[in-house]
């Protein structure tokens, strides 16, 4: 399972994985419980391989943010989400110690600490896409 069937679903909880297409929208199953919804198109949706970070210098993947903190971790879980602030901040900082602060927020990484934690317990590893190449 990559990040490309990796969805995040605005007003629902946690991450779902793409399972089908159907006529006014898709088919997706939770990663927390395994139960299957159908997404209408007013939803907000987001795939996780279209998210990025901001950094001073560029927007990094989320892939990669991801894979940094499975290198920091060894493979394993990373802090829990609901650690305080400064905590959450001093732990992103060693992850990615250029992310821009004044656009990156406490809620932000938050959010990506979970859902890091998340593909971690549901065995999702492979974060960032196979072949390298540069997109036109």
């Amino acid at each position: 399972m990559s990040l490309e069937k990796i969805l995040s679903i605005s007003g629902k909880p946690g991450l779902y994985e793409l399972k089908a297409q159907t006529r006014g929208g898709f088919l997706a199953e939770s990663l927390i419980d395994g139960k299957k919804i159908s997404v209408s198109g007013r939803h907000n949706v987001s795939l996780l391989s279209e998210i990025a970070i901001y950094t001073l210098t560029e927007e990094v993947p989320l892939g990669k943010v991801f894979s940094k903190i499975s290198e920091k971790e060894n493979g394993g879980p990373a802090i829990n989400h609901k650690s305080s602030k400064d905590q959450l901040e001093e732990y992103f900082f060693e992850v990615l110690p250029d992310y821009d602060e004044d656009r990156v927020y406490a809620s932000d990484i938050k959010k990506v600490v979970q859902w890091y934690n998340l593909l971690q317990k549901n065995g999702v590893t492979e974060f960032t896409p196979e072949d390298n190449s540069e997109e036109e």
